[in-house]
């Protein structure tokens, strides 16, 4: 006799699990704790086998006759309804292994140990508040342009367009993760530059933690890019210069023997000097076989006759993960300008005269090009040993230096 709803309402639990029929192999198992599952006993190559259907009430009597008429049409169709269910639940598991929160999470473990925790504390706090809400069950193959500028218009409608901007750096790096371990075939967030609502008040980001400073420089020694943008990389936050004057250097301004670099700032049309520490001449002298036939320093990938791509540098920093939010290329500018200050004890006349910016004697009088050369020269290599010791991860005592 087929089951009835009030023949299920109505079983109780016995010392023995037991059974109760209802029709084509359809029954309900009543275990001794008082639950009662939906079984199929079928027979398929003349094997019986058996298949879970859920439990009831979760599953109805109607659901579970249901779930008994799709199993019978796989099995007229000579098709094992349990391999088929087999082939469903490991679907399922790879959809929400490729999801974009295990995706973010694998990533962020895998960066997180080059962060100071309370970076890495914002960055994963700021996908979990306002991004695995929205795009976080996805698999990530599924999410396009459309569905990443809904999730972040939503911190935008919210008024917190600088969290927006840096949740969409994130999302940016994390899918870039996913095209490089062979998940994602391309990078949707990509189609979206410009789409943002520009943040407010914005200046070139610069981090002045030393802490921080030495974890970017980390991350720019593991850069395996091509030796142009490699040097290029390598050598800005050691001349803190404008990213357009790296960039167009000339080395027919490059003295090796008196260790300068000398050109004219195409911002004011003056003549300035940077002097090259140890460190950064060596990096001009090991690029030099590869670039010295043309005559930029920093050539363009497509011709030798042009400098590199204004945006080769901060391309490189946003491969690396340094996000827009955390450094740019004009940003080693504010780090030098800050910690030769606060922690090294440079005079500011002096920092500012290395920085090219205009400035004046006592008397009114511009400085010239060879003002506090010698001063300049001292504080360029102290700045970069300093760099190599953030670098390692020593702690610096900061001290005033002799001006």
């Amino acid at each position: 006799m087929p089951l009835s709803d009030a023949a299920l309402r109505a079983a109780k639990p016995a010392e023995k699990a037991y059974r109760m029929y209802d029709t084509n192999g359809l029954y309900v198992e009543v275990t001794t704790a008082g639950s009662k599952l939906w079984r199929l006993k079928y027979r398929f190559d003349g094997k019986e086998k058996r298949l879970a259907l859920g439990s009831y009430p979760a599953v109805s009597l109607k659901d579970a006759r249901a779930r008994l008429e799709e199993a019978r049409k796989l099995l007229a169709n000579e098709v094992d309804p349990g391999n088929v269910r087999k082939a469903q639940k490991a679907a399922k598991l790879e959809r929400a292994a490729n999801s974009f929160e295990v995706i973010a999470r694998e990533w962020y473990e895998r960066q997180s140990s080059a962060w100071v925790p309370s970076h890495g504390l914002r960055i994963i706090r700021r996908l979990e508040r306002d991004v695995f809400p929205t795009l976080g069950a996805l698999p990530i193959q599924d999410i396009n342009a459309p569905k990443v500028l809904a999730a972040i218009r939503k911190i935008e409608e919210r008024g917190a367009v600088e969290t927006a901007h840096r949740a969409f750096q994130n999302c940016g790096q994390v899918f870039r993760y996913a095209v490089s371990t062979g998940r994602l075939d391309s990078d949707p967030s990509r189609d979206l530059r410009g789409a943002l609502s520009p943040a407010k008040g914005s200046h070139f980001a610069a981090t002045t933690d030393p802490v921080e400073v030495g974890r970017l420089l980390r991350l720019v020694d593991s850069y395996q890019g091509g030796y142009t943008v490699t040097a290029a990389l390598k050598l800005a936050p050691m001349v803190f210069v404008r990213p357009g004057e790296l960039r167009s250097a000339r080395w027919s301004d490059v003295d090796f023997d008196a260790a300068e670099w000398r050109y004219e700032v195409p911002k004011t049309r003056t003549q300035h000097i940077v002097p090259l520490s140890t460190q950064a001449k060596a990096i001009l002298e090991a690029l030099r076989p590869h670039t010295g036939h043309s005559e930029y320093v920093f050539p363009g990938g497509r011709s030798p006759l042009k400098p590199m791509s204004e945006n080769a540098v901060l391309a490189a920093m946003r491969e690396l993960g340094i996000g827009a939010d955390e450094m740019t290329g004009h940003g080693w500018r504010a780090v030098a300008r800050t910690l030769l200050d606060e922690v090294l004890g440079y005079a500011p006349h002096i920092i500012e005269q290395q920085l090219a910016h205009a400035v004046r004697d006592p008397l009114g009088r511009a400085y010239n090009r060879t003002a506090h050369l010698p001063e300049r020269k001292k504080m360029m290599q102290a700045w970069v040993d300093y760099l190599d010791k953030l670098k390692q991860g020593a702690e610096v005592i900061p001290f005033k230096a002799a001006s």
